[in-house]
């Protein structure tokens, strides 16, 4: 399994649209076979930040959606409502045992 958290802070004028962009990428994204979850999260301590909190059946699945149509016509409109660059990092998705 894989998880990967990217941060978004977004243009303050620029909100609605980035919200509406995002509804239909998981909209889509859901439809995925190896997609588990794909959540959006908006931050409790900072305006306009956002989160995309994504779970992955394996790598495959994440470079499946990479290529996907949706993902890449993502790709090309997100700048314009970006603040700054967005943030990913991605984990393996193994419980440690403790």
């Amino acid at each position: 399994m894989i998880i990967t958290h990217v941060r978004f802070q977004i243009k303050p004028e620029k909100e609605e649209g980035f919200l509406a962009l995002m509804h239909k990428l998981v909209a889509e994204t859901r439809k995925e076979e190896g997609n588990i979850s794909y959540e959006l999260m908006k931050s409790t301590e900072e305006d306009q930040a956002y989160s995309m909190i994504e779970t992955w059946k394996d790598e495959e699945a994440t470079k499946i959606h990479n290529a996907s149509e949706h993902f890449t016509a993502f790709l090309k409109e997100i700048p314009e409502f970006l603040a700054g660059p967005a943030e990913a990092k991605a984990f393996a998705g193994e419980q440690l045992e403790m």
